[in-house]
């Protein structure tokens, strides 16, 4: 199920985003990259519609997705 990022609190939004961007195996290719680099980022991309964010209520666990990437 997609979940419109302006759905969520500005805060919660951005939990989730960090917690997306430190999981282990999140590739950022090359170069160092500070949290807050990787945060905006990732809500750069959200905005733009490059990706999703999805809810899978069976595991009740948030994700963030390609936006060409079926929930």
């Amino acid at each position: 199920m997609e979940i419109p990022p302006d759905r969520l609190p500005p805060d919660v939004l951005t939990r989730v985003i960090e917690e997306f961007v430190t999981r282990e195996g999140t590739d950022y290719g090359h170069g160092e990259w500070s949290l807050e680099q990787k945060v905006a980022d990732v809500r750069r991309m959200l905005r733009r519609g490059e990706a999703k964010l999805t809810f899978d209520p069976e595991t009740e666990t948030v994700n963030i997705v390609p936006a060409n990437t079926q929930a």
